[in-house]
């Protein structure tokens, strides 16, 4: 028999969140859907302070849960550098997205002090700062990008997604994030981002919406489809 695919989601779980629960949901339509057998861990972010390869190195994929600020920022911020240095499948969903493009400004483009606006705000530069409009409990549509990951997984170039966030990435850096090599792959209608892609990895894609909880048995979400068969290869 062939061993089970293992898969870590990152972030520190509380069953009164629906978002936590919907990825838990998620990763079983998946698996099914895909007829594999699938092992699913929650990873607390304090654990990986001091060590993210020790404790995911069993893994063959990850999803960055939502839930921040989390216990532990560098735990996370350890977790997504791991992942994009070791070529790990990745998924990063709200906050997930979001410290994804914190750990990106600070470990690839080398501005140490970028920070998040719900964590420090008074600190900077912000390079994750207050939407202009909470996206808290709404859906939106988001256009996805032709020639991109994103848009190869949909198969189509619109799709109505579910939101949980109030912070977004700061647009005043969102050319200086593009230009390191981080691209934007999904908008919302008044183009602003949304889905976030690094094209050279095997699969390093954050959302600021939350996938996993529009996820249905009969119809597992894409882009959960798409991190689990990843992992899988």
């Amino acid at each position: 028999m062939p061993a089970p695919v293992r898969l870590a989601i990152v972030g520190d779980r509380d069953p009164r969140y629906v978002t936590h629960v919907g990825t838990e949901a998620a990763f079983l339509h998946a698996a099914r859907a895909l007829g594999l057998d699938l092992r699913v861990d929650w990873v607390p972010t304090s654990r990986l302070e001091s060590s993210a390869a020790s404790s995911l190195r069993a893994y063959r994929g990850i999803l960055i849960a939502p839930g921040s600020p989390y216990r532990s920022t560098e735990g996370a911020l350890r977790a997504i550098r791991w992942a994009r240095e070791e070529d790990v499948p990745i998924l990063g969903t709200c906050g997930g997205f979001q410290h994804m493009v914190i750990e990106f400004a600070r470990n690839v483009l080398g501005v140490a002090d970028a920070e998040h606006a719900e964590e420090h705000p008074t600190a900077g530069p912000l390079y994750v700062t207050p939407l202009a409009c909470s996206l808290v409990g709404m859906t939106e549509r988001v256009i996805l990008r032709d020639g991109t990951r994103a848009f190869r997984i949909y198969g189509r170039s619109e799709s109505d997604e579910q939101f949980h966030c109030r912070f977004g990435l700061n647009p005043e850096h969102r050319s200086e994030i593009e230009e390191g090599g981080l691209r934007t792959s999904g908008v919302d209608r008044t183009g602003e981002v949304r889905v976030m892609e690094l094209p050279r990895h095997r699969f390093f894609l954050g959302t600021l919406f939350v996938p996993q909880v529009s996820s249905l048995p009969d119809r597992p979400h894409p882009l959960i489809l798409a991190l689990v068969g990843a992992a899988a290869e």
